[in-house]
This record gives C-alpha cells, sequence and structure tokens, in this order.
C-alpha cells in the first residue's frame, strides 16, 4: 500500500497557524513564552488530540503530543521543533517541522497505519532565543547541556523572568525536564541559506551542524556633552563598538573557509543624540565546523576588543554566553532520510546546518537526523522568508518514509 501525506493540508495548517502572531509583512512575531506563543501552542495541542495523541508537556513547557504505537515497551519516534519565532520571522522556520510531524500523524490516521513504537510530536520550548538567551533552551535542559533553574530565572531585556512567563501563559508542566526517553528523533527545517535552491535540489540530507559560539560584550566609556567636549578628550563608547563591529567581520576572512562572524545586537547608552555614549551592550556570533578553528577565532576576538578599547580609554567586559560545539548525526538515521529521500525521485544533496536547531542538543541523548527543504533565495529570520508547497510536501513526504523506516529497523 502506498502511503501519501496530504500536501494541502500542510499547507494550510502553515497558513492558519501563521495568522497567530501574523505581521503586516506576511511574517511572524511569536516570541517564546509571549501570548502568541501561549495561543499556537492551545491551537496546537487542540489539533493534536483530534488526532487522538496524548499530550503532555514538561518543567520547561516543553510539549509532547504522542501517538500509540502497538509496542508499549519501546520508547517513541520523535518529530520535532518549534513554533516560536523571531520579532520579525517567517512561517516556516520551526514551524515546518512541527506541523509536518502533524502531518504524518493524521496521515498514519487514516491508513489505518500501526507503528511499532509510538510517535510523538515535540515543540521545543524558546528555540530562537530572541526574547530569552541563549537559544535551544528546552532542548538544551532536556539533553542536559543547560541548567534548569538557570534558564528557569533568565530574565528577558523587561526583566520579565522565564519561569514566571512560562506559568503565566499556563505550560509549566510537573514531568521533570529530560526524564523522557526517546528511540530516535527526526526534524523537518528550511534550509535557511541558499544551497539547496541554487543547486536546484529539493532535499538537503544534514549530516550535522556546526560549532557555534555567542559573546556579550559590554564597553564603558564616560558620558560627556556632545558640543562642548573636545573629540581628543572623549572616552566614546560607540567609537569603539564601531571598530569593534569592523574587527568581527574582518575575523571571518582571517580565519577563512567555513569561518562566520556576526555583530547582532549594539544598545548605546544613554541613547541621547547630543551625549557621547558612556556605555554600549554589543553581541558577537562566532561559527565554524571545527572546533580548533571556534577556539582561533574566540583568542583573536579578545584580543581585537581589548586592543581597541586600550586605545580609546573604554573598559570592557566579554563573556561567552553559548557554545554549542559541532555535531555529526546518526549515521543510521541519516541514512533512513538519504534513502527516503532516493526512493522518493527527489534530487538530493549532502549538507552541513549553519544555523543551531533542537537537533543539536537532542543528538545528545537520542539518535537523530535532520531533513532539509529550500527556502526562497535563502532567506530565514525575516518576515519574506518562503518556501513552495511542493517542497514543503516533499521534506514531509520524505520525514514519513524515514519514520517507517526507523520504526521497521529500530524496534
Amino acid at each position: 500500500m502506498t502511503i501519501k501525506i496530504n500536501p494541502a493540508r500542510l499547507w494550510n495548517d502553515i497558513i492558519e497557524s501563521g495568522k497567530i502572531g501574523a505581521t503586516e509583512k506576511g511574517g511572524l512575531c511569536r516570541l517564546a513564552l509571549s501570548e502568541e506563543d501561549r495561543r499556537v501552542r492551545e491551537w496546537f495541542v487542540e489539533a493534536c488530540r483530534a488526532e487522538g495523541c496524548e499530550v503532555r508537556f514538561d518543567e520547561l513547557g516543553n510539549l509532547f503530543a504522542r501517538r500509540a504505537g502497538h509496542r508499549t515497551d519501546l520508547h517513541p519516534i520523535a518529530i520535532g521543533s518549534h513554533l516560536d519565532s523571531q520579532p520579525t520571522g517567517g512561517k516556516f522556520d520551526g514551524i515546518l517541522g512541527v506541523l509536518a510531524g502533524l502531518e504524518v500523524v493524521r496521515t498514519f490516521n487514516e491508513h489505518g497505519i500501526k507503528t511499532e513504537h509510538p510517535i510523538e510530536i515535540i515543540d521545543w520550548t524558546n528555540e530562537e532565543g530572541a526574547r530569552f538567551a541563549p537559544a535551544m533552551q528546552g532542548s538544551g535542559v532536556f539533553a542536559g547541556v543547560l541548567d534548569k533553574e538557570t534558564i528557569l530565572s533568565c530574565q528577558d531585556r523587561e526583566g520579565r523572568v522565564f519561569g514566571e512567563e512560562l506559568e503565566r501563559i499556563g505550560f509549566r508542566g510537573d514531568d521533570a525536564c529530560g526524564d523522557h526517553p526517546l528511540d530516535s528523533y527526526f526534524e523537518l527545517h528550511i534550509e535557511q541559506g541558499p544551497i539547496l535552491e541554487a543547486e536546484e535540489k529539493v532535499i538537503g540530507v544534514v549530516g550535522g551542524v556546526q560549532g557555534m559560539r555567542w559573546y556579550d560584550i559590554t564597553l564603558k566609556g564616560r558620558a560627556s556633552h556632545a558640543g562642548t567636549t573636545p573629540m581628543k578628550m572623549r572616552r566614546d563608547a560607540s567609537v569603539a563598538a564601531a571598530e569593534i563591529i569592523v574587527a568581527v567581520n574582518r575575523l571571518a576572512q582571517e580565519i577563512g573557509e567555513g569561518a562566520l562572524t556576526t555583530t547582532g545586537v549594539i544598545e548605546a547608552y544613554p541613547n541621547s543624540r547630543n551625549v557621547v555614549p558612556s556605555r554600549v551592550f554589543m553581541t558577537a556570533d562566532l561559527r565554524h565546523t571545527r572546533v580548533d578553528a571556534l577556539d582561533r577565532m574566540e583568542e583573536r576576538l579578545k584580543e581585537v576588543v581589548a586592543a581597541i578599547c586600550l586605545q580609546h580609554q573604554v573598559s570592557e567586559t566579554l563573556d561567552r554566553l553559548w557554545d554549542s560545539p559541532p555535531v555529526q548525526f546518526d549515521v543510521e538515521c541519516v541514512d533512513a532520510v538519504r534513502e527516503a529521500a532516493k526512493r522518493g525521485h527527489h534530487p538530493l544533496r549532502e549538507i552541513t546546518s549553519g544555523a543551531g536547531h533542537d537537533a543539536v542538543h537532542v543528538s545528545r541523548v537520542a539518535p537523530t537526523a535532520m531533513i532539509f527543504i529550500p527556502c526562497k533565495d535563502g532567506i530565514s529570520h525575516n518576515e519574506i522568508e518562503s518556501a513552495t508547497p511542493e517542497h514543503v510536501g516533499a521534506g514531509a513526504s520524505v520525514l514519513l518514509e524515514a519514520v517507517l523506516e526507523r520504526d521497521h529497523h529500530g524496534s
């Protein structure tokens, strides 16, 4: 019997869920633990229960919707991603992976397929890290990479506490985070880059994820009057910040192939047009596929920040906020994805993820694989983020086949 997903239904779910937190430009603003996050979670829970799933959530708010399997002694094969977004995000990043899991369950139900393993759809809490840093918090605590109490007590920029916000939206459960064994984990995602589209490939077989490190940098100078303080007597934190931004960009060029560097947040104080800034808060994001290269990048970052601040008589603190080492996914799960793509006659490409995903953390506690599909112009974390219904359907079909393959051979 041929089992096929319903791509039109999946596409409709993406469009409907995208109305929750919709922006004027067609994207999403659905920050973790916001009112919009609560609403989409409730929408998702209702949809899963309509398909006969048992829904639970743990003390970090990670949401698990389980379809029973034939055998009760087997751990679930999980499909997941996240439903939260960037402040100006798109409708596909993360959302595709969760809703494709729902479509797989619906397809199994329609065809009367009883898998050996339970099948579980997971919505991980705060993958984006846009409101509460670092990213991938729910999956990080689940995998034992991040400390539960540290995450529950972390604050957003307005001083709101993660644990209190989780309580407020009604999704702080009693289940211990991480006390939930998985047989395996599959995550479908848009590539968030331009490679698949440029090479006219439909499926990216993801072998692993590059390493990444996040840094918080605070520069302290001296506030003074913009009209009365001579240039040579200023201790201007914003000038030091500007030079650091250029140096961070140059750092990737120095390291060479595979190095990526970004300064994503810049905040000047007191933020007045006629006051020389006394303080700047900024961030640095360093990425590479090799740990030794990341170590060299970090060393150079510290050197250039110290040198620039000394030159401008500005003090600095540089803290590594997050370190996610490079990851290689499970060979058998990756093989299952590759073979599923071949059976579906989808043009494929082996690829390494440049972005972080919940699969990074989950891979530490369960065999894991990812599937990529193209996104238009490689654009993501942007309201114009887009994918085609055909590619969405192809990715979900490969996901379904890979899960069936795992269920058959992993019992």
